[in-house]
């Protein structure tokens, strides 16, 4: 929520984190695992799969638009707000995105 326009609203009885509008982030509907949903570029998944296959997964169907899920239980705190300014990023406006990395210098 402290990223710049971020809202939290209902998706499908999970909540989900927006900027103007745009879903970057969810929380799993699996009540049995605890995990994330973050929308990163295709190269960043992958390289978060490579780096900890246990903790990340492509999500069938929707992993090839970037679409990530991080279990919750296991992720480094540092390493998943890292993922999580990146889908903020990856979907946030151009401005916005601009705006945000020169206050955060």
């Amino acid at each position: 929520m402290s990223l710049p326009e971020t809202e939290e609203r209902d998706h499908f009885g999970t909540p989900s984190f927006r900027v103007r509008g745009r879903i970057f982030a969810q929380l799993s509907a699996a009540a049995e695992e605890k995990r994330a949903v973050l929308k990163l570029s295709p190269a960043d998944q992958a390289a978060l799969i490579a780096f900890d296959p246990q903790t990340f997964s492509s999500i069938p169907q929707w992993g090839k638009h970037g679409w990530t899920y991080a279990r919750l239980d296991s992720v480094d705190p540092a390493l998943f707000r890292d993922a999580l300014i990146k889908s903020w990023r990856q979907v946030a406006p151009k401005t916005l995105v601009a705006a945000f990395g020169a206050a955060n210098r």
